[in-house]
């Protein structure tokens, strides 16, 4: 008899968090490593975000069981910020808190999707989403995008891929894994098509805030209002305020939708955890300082790693300009002579890197993009100047 399920069985393990965890187990065993796969930032949690939640310890009505669609104020203080920074007018009722950006996806496509329904998904993507369309029963059709179009998908790939069973289309911008950010016009589009035919859309604004240079941020439900009541918007802290181990996203939906998720969540997780979340109202309550330190590092940092990558042979790279990734063409490199090896896929070639050169990278394959690798440059300025060195040296023989 079978141990484990069809639906469980299925499942690949997140590669970011593998190649994140190999890395940091190498380093650990004396291995000069530089890991590259961190989808995090290296600061740590502003000081005044941490104090809230000791002080959040120290209240008795943290320690019971709260509202399984998240704490008011906290719900209250999301929707104000929403609504700020975004341009998104919500209520606090539209709002439900998760245990992080990530369960809030799961949840989405959980009210949205029976089975069969089919998911367009731009590729590439995150390696979550997959996961998740699998696992609500839906299927997802893949609509790739490369180098040459700078990662973004065109309405006219999106009609061309839409049948009769396209209940839905994951939207991603600032995007991981290639730091590509859609410019506000080419969103409005893709949303009244979306609109046009009753498709919901789920879009990820989790980098909201780490756009560089002139590029500017826009959220779908507000240059396409006609695509609100069918716009699931998913965002969190974690990203933002350096919180990914405190685990508290939202997604802001129609209030129907608000409602099943909520029903879903009591029963899936309960409430998200207390503390957390009063540290997380502290966050959105505190301004955007911290925020703005972390995105001028990375923004030096950006530049640094374009250069490197655009000098380095074999390689071809769009400048990132959003989030802190970049996802290099390493389509030179293949087949040829390094360091005595050849990789003939960028899997292999990721596997040659940490091998040869102690650089860990998470392969174009664990984004539905063979040929490619990401690279996040959240990470200390003198790591990137030596690690991209390695590579360079290495792909000049």
């Amino acid at each position: 008899m079978r141990k484990i399920s069809l639906r469980l069985a299925a499942i690949e393990e997140s590669a970011t968090l593998a190649i994140t965890a190999k890395a940091k187990a190498l380093r650990a065993a004396g291995e000069p490593v530089i890991g590259f796969g961190a989808g995090e930032p290296d600061f740590p949690t502003p000081p005044h975000v941490v104090e809230a939640a000791v002080a959040a310890c120290r209240m008795p009505s943290a320690h019971k069981y709260s509202p399984a669609a998240g704490l008011g104020d906290l719900r209250e203080a999301i929707a104000e910020v929403t609504a700020r920074d975004a341009g998104y007018e919500a209520e606090a009722s539209q709002v439900v808190v998760t245990n992080g950006a990530k369960f809030a996806i799961f949840s989405a496509l959980a009210a949205v999707l029976d089975p069969g329904d089919e998911v367009l998904m731009p590729a590439p993507y995150w390696v979550t989403y997959p996961e998740a369309i699998a696992l609500s029963g839906g299927t997802m059709v893949p609509v790739a995008t490369d180098v040459a179009s700078g990662f973004r998908v065109t309405v006219d790939q999106l009609e061309a891929a839409r049948t009769p069973r396209t209940k839905a289309l994951i939207f991603v911008s600032p995007s991981n894994p290639t730091g590509a950010v859609y410019p506000p016009e080419r969103i409005a589009a893709i949303g009244r098509w979306a609109a046009e035919h009753g498709i919901w859309v789920i879009t990820d604004e989790i980098y909201q805030y780490l756009v560089y240079g002139d590029t500017p941020f826009a959220s779908m439900p507000v240059v396409a209002p006609e695509v609100a009541s069918h716009c699931l918007v998913v965002n969190g802290v974690s990203k933002t305020y350096a919180m990914t181990g405190w685990r508290v996203g939202w997604l802001i939906a129609p209030q129907d939708i608000a409602t099943a998720v909520t029903r879903f969540q009591s029963h899936a997780t309960s409430n998200v955890d207390n503390i957390a979340q009063h540290a997380a109202l502290a966050a959105l309550r505190g301004g955007l300082e911290p925020v703005e330190e972390m995105r001028l590092a990375f923004d030096r940092r950006r530049k640094v790693m374009h250069r490197m990558l655009s000098e380095t042979p074999g390689v071809e790279v769009i400048e990132p300009e959003g989030a802190f990734y970049a996802f290099p063409s390493v389509g030179g490199l293949l087949g040829r002579d390094l360091g005595g090896s050849a990789a003939a896929t960028s899997m292999e070639l990721a596997g040659l890197l940490l091998e040869q050169e102690k650089i860990a990278v998470v392969p174009g394959e664990a984004f539905g993009a063979p040929g490619y690798l990401r690279f996040s440059f959240a990470m200390g300025d003198d790591d990137i100047v030596e690690g991209l060195g390695r590579l360079q040296r290495l792909a000049a023989g």
